[in-house]
């Protein structure tokens, strides 16, 4: 290589990653933050009460007074939104932080360990695996009882064979590996390998799934409490918004298209922010 190409090439290695991020990437983190913003300090976007409707301003359209309108009880739609991404947002994070170390602890032993360990863990993934995860998590919740909690762990222990899977599968892939070879051959012990080799080349993928996870835990929570399961009323959630304005189509469309249009904008951030975690580009 000559001296001109090794210049070139270590421009290139030391141009800031940031520069070249896309304008969808950048647009997706906007989207993430302002929703987690929203969820812990919602009385900075908004000065209305969510659950206390004003007389006489049933299911106005949107307007100067009422950005996003209102909903059959006077109660501001935007108020609501912004309250209710608490709910959605707060069981989403627990949902998957359950899944995450759930699965992944599973997957670790099983990849890890090897022989009847995990053949044994393997099929009771393969069990978990075989049973649609919107049933299992509706035959959890009528075992626990309904709610926004109830409902944050029946997702949770929906999404951990799915986590158990992929960490089982990085985990053989590196297990196989010549340094960690190298390393039980220096002298290193099962569990000083596992953490110091095996668990930090092997994680990358499963906390992109995880981002990714984040935005199907959203649409779960969303789908039960649209089917009633989930965040009792008065309280606001995204999936109950829906659900509650779906009996309005015809003379207030703002009432479902506007909380549709939330959950499915922060599941796309969801999305594209683990497609770059994953690597898959900027």
């Amino acid at each position: 290589m000559s001296l001109v190409d090794y210049s070139t090439a270590r421009q290139k290695i030391s141009t800031p990653r940031v520069l070249n991020i896309q304008p969808g990437l950048w647009l997706a983190w906007g989207v993430m933050l302002l929703a987690l913003l929203a969820a812990f300090a919602p009385e900075l976007f908004t000065h209305f009460s969510p659950t206390e409707g004003v007389p006489g301003a049933q299911r106005l359209p949107p307007q100067a007074a009422y950005w996003l309108g209102t909903d059959q009880l006077g109660r501001d739609l935007y108020t609501r939104i912004i309250y209710g991404s608490s709910q959605s947002l707060s069981a989403a994070v627990a949902a998957v932080a359950m899944g995450l170390i759930g699965g992944t602890t599973l997957g670790v032993l099983a990849g890890a360990i090897g022989g009847r360990t995990e053949n044994w863990l393997m099929r009771l993934v393969d069990v978990l695996l075989s049973i649609p995860s919107l049933l299992l998590s509706l035959s959890i919740l009528i075992l626990l009882g309904f709610g926004t909690v109830h409902a944050a762990l029946a997702v949770g222990i929906a999404s951990i064979a799915s986590f158990a899977r992929l960490a089982r599968g990085e985990v053989v892939r590196v297990r196989r590996s010549e340094f960690v070879e190298a390393a039980y051959g220096s002298g290193g012990s099962f569990w000083r390998v596992l953490w110091r080799h095996i668990l930090p080349n092997s994680l990358t993928a499963v906390i992109a799934f995880a981002a990714l996870q984040f935005g199907q835990a959203i649409l779960a929570l969303s789908t039960l409490s649209f089917l009633g399961y989930g965040t009792p009323p008065p309280t606001p959630e995204w999936g109950l918004l829906i659900a509650e304005g779906r009996n309005y189509l015809a003379t207030a469309w703002w009432l479902t298209t506007f909380p549709g249009i939330v959950v499915v904008a922060v599941v796309l951030a969801a999305n594209r922010i683990s497609r770059q975690l994953a690597g898959g580009d900027a």
